[in-house]
């Protein structure tokens, strides 16, 4: 008979108590810490925000597992730990949620919609064993990530402002420019050698007209005062991460650690000059 100790240990998996992909972190705390800073105020309600998403979040993994172990992926055993897990975060997500709608903000279950969607088509890749490089499935779901930002934004100011839209918009519009930078470098990894320019600047090419996009039409937003002018550089800096890494360093050779380490810095560095520039005059 299992004592306490040994239930605890066959309960605590790490693989499927914390999602395994460390870089996708970042598509979620970006938006919640750029909409909690530019509300400019925060209360009860954004600490309950914060776990809403957060169990939100780590819900994904163990139910992939389970999904996987459902389909025949993975053994039986992983089934108990992923039944717990998906129980625990699901719990504390609903009464993170139930203390939103008690305090008012009820009209954020509607972001919620998306999210639901989504993550049913990701489950159901899962059972066909298709989930693997959907660029176009990971860029939809950072959109339901920066989901957080006006959510936040919304909670710290106590009203469904619509400046929460354009926020979000540009929130996705980083997180998805991010996401075909890293496939990018993830495809440069595997060449033989360093091509040449014209080769470099075909393999680049989406990246460069996502952040190239992004930076005009944040420009485009600033000479119309919509934002600040300063917020230009946040998205500059991304352009010319993007210019470095598709045409003067390729990343031949490259281990994926080095790549995601990376990208995580230049994510970070997005996020504060963001937060700092937003309401920058």
């Amino acid at each position: 008979m299992m004592n306490a100790t040994t239930k605890l240990q066959t309960l605590f998996v790490r693989h499927i108590a914390l999602p395994q992909d460390h870089g996708s972190w970042v598509f979620l705390l970006s938006p919640l810490l750029i909409g909690l800073f530019a509300a400019g105020a925060w209360s009860p309600a954004s600490g309950l925000l914060i776990i809403a998403a957060l169990a939100a979040f780590l819900m994904r993994q163990p139910m992939s597992i389970a999904i996987k172990v459902l389909s025949g992926r993975r053994p039986r055993r992983d089934l108990t730990p992923a039944r717990f897990w998906v129980l625990l975060y699901g719990l504390v997500g609903l009464a993170a949620l139930a203390g939103l709608i008690y305090l008012g903000f009820g009209y954020l279950l509607y972001l919620a919609i998306p999210g639901l969607g989504v993550f049913i088509w990701h489950l159901l890749l899962i059972s066909q064993r298709a989930e693997r490089r959907q660029i176009g499935v990971e860029v939809v779901g950072s959109g339901v990530l920066a989901l957080a930002a006006p959510a936040a934004l919304w909670v710290g100011q106590g009203n469904p402002n619509p400046q929460g839209w354009l926020l979000f918009a540009l929130v996705w519009l980083q997180s998805a420019a991010s996401i075909v930078y890293a496939y990018l470098r993830l495809d440069q990894r595997v060449l033989p050698a360093l091509p040449d320019l014209r080769v470099r600047l075909a393999m680049g090419r989406r990246a460069l007209i996502y952040t190239t996009f992004n930076v005009c039409f944040v420009a485009a937003l600033a000479f119309g005062e919509q934002v600040s002018f300063w917020l230009i550089l946040p998205y500059a800096l991304q352009w010319l991460e993007v210019l470095w890494g598709a045409l003067y360093q390729p990343a031949v050779g490259y281990k994926p650690t080095r790549i995601g380490v990376r990208q995580l810095i230049v994510s970070s560095l997005f996020t504060v000059l963001f937060i700092v520039t937003w309401n920058a005059t």
